[in-house]
């Protein structure tokens, strides 16, 4: 079975994006007046496809599986596209740390009334995205509008240190961070969900070791993390998809599909249907946002 997630890049693997030289010049960047927040990003970006081989033809891979084959031309117009909203994401983020504090994102909000049905519940939520554009952005501005004591779960980055320096713009922001293998190992976020709140998990990267479950993204036979399924079957708490595409500087959209609920004594069956919702929500948006998808691991 072919995976259409991709394997957590290893140290060697993951190349000069993300170093921690590329961190903190994007951070020193950061720190930059908002005008040049706006302009600066996306040459950065595109300097970096220019110089990174493997990383941009990763992302020319993953653009044909979410919107087929194109011209050379739209290919290199997509491919700079990827790049550029990359590093401004990315810088947005950063800013957070920053002299002037972190500046609050604009966010289009399509299908609030899940969030809202699922928070009147007060089962907690398990929410289930990608490496889109904005997560980092996105992310705590939910969680202040909504009142979402919000956790986000994420693997261990090939270089430590440049991990680390993207997780304190996010803790600045309100997110608070776990970094774990699987999240069926982590007791502290089942508790977290059973106190009412929330555990954000990505869905399209696997680590080695990872329990998967098959599942068809982009039109093809491939696999998700088992951990967020599981957890919402042991938890009771509703799988909420949500994704996010930015739309210009600081401003976002995010999409809200229909929650669903997993019982602790659902069938294989069952189960797979909510997987099924899971992997059609990604793609549908994927396939409406190509050039949103940050994969630059493999190809």
């Amino acid at each position: 079975m072919r995976s259409v997630t991709q394997p957590e890049p290893t140290h060697d693997e993951a190349g000069a994006h993300e170093s921690v030289f590329w961190r903190r010049a994007a951070q020193w960047g950061a720190r930059g007046p908002e005008w040049w927040l706006k302009v600066a990003p996306p040459v950065f970006g595109w300097a970096a496809a220019a110089v990174i081989p493997s990383a941009r033809h990763a992302v020319q891979q993953n653009l044909r599986r979410v919107r087929g084959p194109a011209s050379p031309v739209r290919d290199a117009r997509d491919v700079l596209a990827t790049f550029s909203a990359f590093a401004s994401c990315m810088t947005e983020v950063l800013s957070n740390e920053a002299p002037g504090g972190p500046k609050k994102p604009r966010a289009l909000v399509v299908g609030e009334r899940w969030v809202r049905q699922v928070v009147a519940a007060k089962k907690g939520m398990v929410l289930v995205t990608a490496h889109t554009g904005g997560w980092d952005a996105v992310g705590p501005l939910l969680g202040k509008t909504y009142g979402l004591d919000l956790v986000l779960v994420t693997h261990a980055e090939p270089d430590m240190e440049a991990g680390e320096i993207q997780d304190a713009a996010r803790r600045r922001a309100g997110v608070e961070v776990a970094r774990v293998g699987d999240p069926l190992s982590s007791l502290p976020l089942l508790r977290h969900l059973q106190k009412g709140g929330v555990v954000a998990l990505q869905l399209d990267r696997i680590v080695p070791g990872m329990r998967t479950l098959p599942a068809q993204v982009l039109g093809e036979n491939g696999e998700l993390p088992a951990g967020p399924f599981h957890l919402a079957q042991l938890s009771g708490a509703p799988i909420v998809p949500i994704f996010c595409a930015r739309r210009g500087h600081r401003e976002y959209l995010v999409e809200v599909f229909e929650p669903r609920t997993i019982s602790r004594r659902a069938s294989e069956a069952e189960r797979q249907e909510v997987v099924d919702h899971v992997a059609a929500s990604m793609t549908r948006f994927l396939r409406a946002h190509p050039t949103q998808w940050f994969q630059f691991g493999g190809g």
